[in-house]
């Protein structure tokens, strides 16, 4: 099985793609709810989080005010590297934990959606094929005014605040062009993944792995029906 990485821009149409994988049976996961989950309270990150940055950070429930923690690392290189050395670690291991579900379930590949995939270059190592959901930026711009009722000055500002769609899809290694009718974009989607699920890609491997599972399974079988004394 190997990781594929999904990005796309504000207003570009990725969620949309995202719903069209899942309705072709791919398994998904959504980095920003996984990095939304580990900084829950109980958890390491957590703890870590309140040693590093002080109480002010909670909420009265004991969550993590998000707005708080991002203005405190806000043009702060030193804070934001420190709460990335909490965080990362532990996305990356809840990331792994559901990739090898999807494994054991059969999956060829897992599409992971990460927002910045790009931007930050954290996950890339990890990733086979990289995927962005492209617009061109007059079509970006349109779709986001209309969709959250914004000013053009505002619309654009929030497009200025992101990497541009034009340097991501340089850096993928697939483009899904969504600036035209929806009917073209989900045909790209279905072709894609038709394309990934034909790859051969890891397949040795992933053979290899099953068979040590099948084999240790077995060997679980003889010891418990066959080695061991009855009660």
């Amino acid at each position: 099985m190997f990781l594929v990485g999904l990005t796309g821009g504000i207003a570009s149409g990725k969620s949309s793609v995202i719903q069209v994988f899942q309705q072709l049976g791919c398994a998904v996961i959504d980095v920003d709810v996984i990095a939304r989950h580990v900084v829950q309270p109980g958890y390491p990150a957590h703890r870590r989080i309140v040693e590093a940055f002080g109480t002010e950070v909670l909420l009265e429930n004991g969550d993590i005010d998000r707005k708080v923690l991002g203005d405190l690392i806000f043009n702060q290189p030193d804070r934001r590297h420190l709460l990335n050395s909490i965080t990362h670690p532990e996305i990356c291991k809840e990331m792994m934990k559901e990739t090898f579900k999807f494994f054991l379930r059969g999956y060829r590949y897992v599409i992971l959606d990460i927002p910045l995939l790009f931007e930050t270059k954290k996950l890339l190592k990890y990733l086979k094929h990289t995927v962005v959901v492209y617009c061109d930026r007059d079509t970006q711009l349109a779709r986001l005014m209309q969709r959250n009722s914004l000013n053009r000055d505002d619309a654009e500002a929030r497009i200025k605040a992101q990497l541009p769609l034009k340097d991501k899809a340089r850096m993928a290694r697939h483009v899904l062009d969504n600036s035209g009718e929806w009917s073209v974009t989900k045909r790209q989607v279905v072709l894609l993944h038709a394309e990934l699920e034909r790859s051969l890609e890891y397949l040795p491997l992933r053979l290899g792995v099953l068979t040590g599972l099948a084999g240790i399974a077995s060997l679980l079988y003889l010891l418990t029906h066959y080695l061991l004394p009855s009660p």
